[in-house]
């Protein structure tokens, strides 16, 4: 009793010492993995409806598990410690303690710095040929006083082979690629250029930023808004200024990919081609009604055509209703596109997290669940995770995601819900059901071993059609044709050498058939897979 007691005194102290600088950790890294585990452990509790996390925010869950260090096995002690190397940087003042491995780090009362290389390689064979995938660059964050951080990154990539395309139904992440010349059509390069900077204090956070970031609880693919699309630019605001609340609210700058003819010129004999501007405003107001329970809801807007609307940067908005004023007056209106989603997150069973989470594109509140009036315009995931529980340092992952026709689309192509032609939310897209399930093991620090089934199907994406002032897109059947089908059994095995540092390997046996615009060349049809490869940074 005594030492707990302790320990939480030390906790205390170490939480007065923590400023309040933000700087954002990417939800690559493996340390979201090893806080969610804790969290099913109930050593901490985790919003983990909304990613990334901020460093500072990691440094103070290693603490509350600190608190919990004799109820870990001794893997789970050395991946705490593991990270500590790295997040002590927010924790201790100076460089006294024992450091990850950096290429520059300097830190002083004033200010603090970061500096790393990125580099990695992977290649891939089956029977229908190979692709390699190169990436290099550096990255750098740090922080000047007690409210100020900021951090950038640079990582260009060069492919053999697209495999992550708008059109290509993959879980990975796509770029904004090139066309290389004299290759015509043949895309291969592209870089991802990130960026943020915060002011911040202990219940608020403001920043701009151009990142990648998920809502919705999930372990393969999110459904309110996903990590399919390349980055983007956008206002960040969190507000908690108490535990059982938290309200998070961006303000993004999307690509539409359309050319917008009125303000595109010719100089020099050259296009000079501009897009039509996209924006997207939302919000989720986070509760906590029970210990270990999180119940979260919020709406969105992707609006267009004539600029920013400063009452979009409003962050407590029902922007339908807002739209309803500026753009739907007159019965022949078109207004914007909105949408309503929720979150349900539970981890009030030890060893398990439940899970799930609503995107709901038709938000008529009367009419939402009423199969004769409307389509039930919208994408559910429901889900589970146990981990260590029947055996330690194992998990267990079963996930269920159906989207309806329509879902993440709008008659009008400036406002669907995607940027550079990418889909935000579920990476299948509209009319489409996944099951995933995967089982792991964990025997060792930075060791992971794993075994995924996937199966994914899809139906017909219908083109919007207008009729007597009625649209074609209510009472849709659910998969009445399936177009496109994907099982894949993969096993994967990781070790995290170094913080950040990784080789990799896997083995994927798939079946894709159906319409080949899905699916890139290399992967059409029966195939067994074997990728490996070596990385160090983000």
């Amino acid at each position: 009793m005594l030492k707990r007691i302790f320990l939480l005194l030390v906790v205390s102290v170490a939480f007065t010492t923590i400023q309040a600088q933000i700087v954002m950790q990417p939800i690559t890294s493996s340390v979201y993995e090893f806080l969610d585990e804790m969290a099913q452990m109930k050593h901490i509790e985790l919003n983990s409806s909304v990613k990334p996390y901020s460093r500072v925010f990691i440094a103070q869950k290693l603490i509350e598990i600190e608190d919990h260090k004799e109820d870990l096995n001794k893997r789970q002690e050395k991946e705490l410690a593991f990270y500590f190397k790295d997040f002590n940087k927010e924790l201790k003042s100076k460089g006294d303690f024992e450091k990850r491995k950096d290429f520059l780090f300097y830190k002083d009362s004033l200010f603090t710095l970061t500096l790393n290389p990125i580099l990695g390689v992977e290649y891939g064979t089956n029977s229908a040929g190979n692709y390699i995938h190169r990436w290099n660059g550096g990255e750098f964050y740090g922080y000047i006083g007690e409210h100020l951080g900021f951090s950038a990154s640079l990582r260009d990539n060069g492919i053999s082979e697209i495999l992550t395309a708008p059109e290509y139904l993959t879980y990975d992440q796509g770029g904004n690629f090139k066309i290389n010349q004299g290759q015509t059509g043949a895309r291969s390069d592209y870089s991802e250029a990130l960026g943020a900077i915060y002011y911040s204090t202990k219940w608020m956070r403001l920043g701009f930023a151009k990142n990648n970031f998920t809502w919705g609880d999930n372990y393969h693919g999110a459904n309110i808004r996903s990590n399919k699309a390349p980055s983007i630019g956008y206002i960040d605001f969190n507000l908690a200024p108490v535990k059982w609340f938290e309200l998070n609210y961006t303000h993004s700058w999307l690509v539409s990919e359309l050319i917008d003819s009125n303000r595109s010129f010719i100089y020099n004999n050259e296009p000079r081609d501009i897009f039509i501007n996209k924006n997207r405003a939302a919000n989720i107001f986070t509760f906590k009604p029970l210990k270990n329970f999180h119940f979260s809801v919020g709406n969105s807007i992707i609006y267009s055509d004539d600029g920013i609307k400063p009452f979009y940067l409003i962050p407590f908005m029902f922007y339908k209703s807002v739209d309803h004023t500026y753009n739907s007056a007159g019965s022949n209106a078109l207004g914007q596109n909105s949408q309503m989603f929720m979150n349900i997150s539970s981890r009030q069973i030890k060893h398990l997290h439940l899970y799930a989470s609503v995107f709901i594109d038709e938000i008529s509140i009367g009419k939402v669940f009423d199969a004769e009036k409307s389509s039930n315009i919208m994408s559910a995931k429901l889900g589970f995770k146990l981990n260590n529980f029947p055996v330690r340092n194992t998990y267990l992952i079963a996930e269920y995601t159906r989207t309806n026709p329509w879902t993440y689309r709008h008659q009008i192509e400036s406002t669907s819900y995607a940027s550079n032609d990418y889909t935000l939310g579920h990476y299948l897209g509209e009319n489409a059901q996944e099951i995933y399930l995967e089982a792991g093991l964990r025997l060792f620090r930075g060791v992971k071993a794993s075994l995924s089934y996937t199966l994914a199907q899809k139906g017909i994406e219908h083109t919007y059609e207008l009729n007597f002032g009625n649209a074609n897109v209510k009472g849709l059947p659910f998969i009445e044709t399936k177009v496109w089908e994907n099982q894949t059994l993969e096993g994967a095995v990781s070790y995290e050498i170094i913080n950040d540092g990784y080789i990799f390997v896997r083995a994927r046996m798939s079946n894709i058939k159906g319409d080949n615009a899905y699916t890139p060349t290399i992967f059409r049809g029966n195939q067994t897979t074997i990728s490996g490869g070596i990385n160090f940074g983000f």
